[in-house]
């Protein structure tokens, strides 16, 4: 590992890149602690650390929420909007046919992401504006700000989403690995030293050695999934143009155990957060609010939030990999899988292959999502810990860790050095 990193730093193109990945990674962390004019971030701290929806969100902005600063958003709205564009793509032609243009059709989905980013963030950062301004009884800050101030929030906090986006996107095009990935990493990581911090002072200091041990077994854990794959034996006819001989070559499809990765438990979230965020809006309606309790804690919540996982992995499965588009692909190039007929019947056996290897995905991406909080059911003086360490965390984490060494590791191969696995 060791070696690998400096033979990475002994190249002058990939130091670059390295080093400017770094420097937009640390002016992400800056604009996480510059607040928006005209709000108290020490009030602002307390209800967020108060709240399920928003201590999510404070998460993955790296702590910019509970600073009211102007990454407040953080890089949640660009996730929402390619998850919204990628799910569009199966029913609406228009897309679809974009998404098989090549290089062109993806800059026309790139721009419409770009925009809906900026549409969702505009609608989130009112929605924050109203949740900061409800009355004290209601689970707000009962703050009033002028028509002025509200206005120059919402721009300093869409300005910042923008800022955010346009980083990220830096990072992809000059620097390693993917730029929103890295910038979640961040934000991850980032919160780490402070939750420590805070289990110290709460005295749960055996609940810290105790998670930091089921840390490393999990991070062991998901890097078996997530390297673990199921590898479809196909061949090639030969073919005969002019004089020379074309195919004959044997290769494999790999189909991935966790293939839709951390999707599915946003999805589940999402869901499960949905009525408390609406029962903020509505205080005043009485079956919401109860209704919303219901589902924040509890063994309910922990089985319907592991049940939503493993439905949405299958879902997301079935929308990202088409096994009619692949086995049709491999009949016009001349492909087949050995024992297996071309066409219907190649199309049915990768669909049952992929049925069998996605559902020991969904119960491990359920098991990793739901753990932390049985856990908390038995001990809640870790809650804390468990909302930073928690297998989610850890899986994105992890899978960010995996795709940007894999990216190094092909920059040192090409230049005929050792990479990271070995």
């Amino acid at each position: 590992m060791i070696e690998a990193l400096v033979n990475a730093f002994r190249i002058p193109d990939l130091r670059k890149k390295i080093l400017f990945t770094l420097a937009i990674i640390a002016l992400y962390r800056v604009g996480a602690h510059i607040p928006v004019p005209g709000v108290d971030p020490g009030s602002v701290k307390d209800l967020v650390q108060s709240g399920a929806a928003l201590g999510l969100l404070n998460l993955f902005a790296g702590g910019a929420l509970e600073n009211f600063a102007i990454f407040s958003l953080g890089i949640m709205p660009y996730i929402t909007s390619s998850i919204i564009m990628q799910l569009l793509q199966a029913v609406i032609p228009t897309l679809e046919r974009w998404s098989k243009e090549g290089e062109s059709g993806q800059r026309k989905i790139t721009q419409t992401t770009r925009y809906m980013t900026l549409a969702i963030g505009l609608v989130e950062s009112i929605g924050l504006l109203s949740v900061f301004q409800a009355p004290v009884a209601n689970g707000g800050l009962g703050v009033s700000f002028t028509f002025f101030n509200q206005i120059i929030i919402v721009i300093s906090l869409i300005a910042g989403t923008a800022f955010i986006m346009w980083m990220g996107e830096l990072i992809t095009q000059r620097g390693v690995g993917n730029g929103m990935s890295l910038l979640i990493f961040a934000s991850i990581v980032a919160r780490f030293p402070v939750t420590i911090v805070n289990a110290v002072q709460l005295q749960a200091w055996y609940a810290t050695v105790i998670l930091l041990a089921m840390s490393v077994i999990v991070v062991a854990a998901v890097v078996i999934m997530e390297r673990g794959q199921r590898r479809i034996p196909v061949q090639y006819a030969k073919r005969v143009v002019g004089r020379r001989v074309y195919g004959g070559q044997g290769t494999y499809i790999p189909l991935k155990v966790n293939g839709a990765n951390v999707i599915p438990i946003i999805f589940a979230s999402s869901i499960l957060l949905f009525p408390a965020t609406l029962a903020q809006f509505f205080p005043k309606v009485a079956w919401l609010a109860t209704f919303s309790n219901a589902l924040s804690g509890g063994w309910l919540h922990i089985t319907l939030y592991a049940l939503f996982i493993v439905f949405f992995t299958y879902f997301y499965t079935a929308l990202v990999f088409n096994p009619i588009d692949l086995a049709d692909n491999l009949r016009k190039n001349g492909g087949f899988i050995p024992g297996v007929r071309p066409g219907k019947q190649t199309e049915i056996y990768i669909e049952n292959v992929l049925n069998r290897i996605t559902l020991p995905g969904a119960l491990f991406l359920a098991a990793i999502a739901v753990l932390p909080q049985i856990l908390f059911e038995f001990d809640s003086t870790a809650s804390p810990l468990l909302r930073t360490f928690g297998g989610t965390s850890i899986l994105i984490m992890v899978g960010v860790a995996l795709e940007t060494m894999t990216q190094l590791e092909s920059q040192l191969k090409m230049r005929h050095y050792d990479g990271f696995f070995k």
